[in-house]
């Protein structure tokens, strides 16, 4: 069963050891872990996506047909085996979009999703990292639905990740991510979605609060 691997890792890794991005500040565990962003006051970098990346994620999407294929195999088997119930993982996709202002899911291992991070941190906004696992062939019944699950959400299927959400609604991956940044509609996204700020409090003042302060 192993040779329906091949062609996918062998084009992955090629991707992966060819484009070496920067490692984000937020961390993340392996096996559907989450992880929020410190809450420590974070001066925004000026963000610049990487070119050598967008353009390789930009064609990744020839290899659309083939990944959507593979992950569906995948799927089907590793999900059989685990038993895993398809209604709860999508469940679990729209609890954490409506909880999250922004939300990510990624590889561990991925350029793609390295690069995403890095965009997100400089942007200067919290955000909710679900690493999915290292690497696409390295995924368990699980997390391999939950992959199959998220292609649902943007227009042609496309299983890649990183998947980005902002308030809610995916905005793709990271080459889409990055032309948000590059034409500085980003800002107005996160704006509209009321995106926390590194450090911004959740307590919001009263009356009360302000004049005892």
């Amino acid at each position: 069963k192993s040779f329906t691997y091949i062609l996918p890792a062998a084009i992955l890794s090629t991707s992966a050891s060819a484009f070496v991005a920067p490692s984000p500040a937020s961390s993340a565990t392996p096996q559907l872990s989450m992880a929020v962003t410190d809450n420590a006051e974070v001066a925004p970098a000026p963000i610049t996506p990487n070119p050598a990346i967008k353009l390789a994620a930009n064609g990744m999407s020839l290899l659309k047909p083939l990944f959507a294929l593979e992950a569906n195999i995948q799927a089907a088997a590793l999900g059989a085996i685990a038993n895993v119930d398809k209604d709860a993982v999508a469940s679990d996709i729209a609890t954490l979009k409506k909880d999250n202002k922004v939300l990510i899911y990624t590889y561990g291992l991925s350029p793609f999703s390295t690069e995403a991070l890095s965009l997100l941190d400089a942007s200067g906004y919290d955000y909710t990292n679900i690493e999915l696992g290292k690497e696409w062939f390295l995924l368990g019944g699980e997390a391999s639905e939950t992959r199959v699950a998220l292609s649902a959400e943007v227009e042609g299927g496309a299983t890649s990740l990183p998947k980005v959400f902002i308030g809610g609604e995916c905005i793709g991956g990271c080459a889409e991510l990055a032309s948000l940044v590059e034409s500085g509609e980003l800002e107005a996204k996160m704006k509209s979605a009321k995106a926390k700020r590194k450090g911004e409090s959740d307590v919001k003042p009263n009356f009360f609060t302000s004049l005892f302060a």
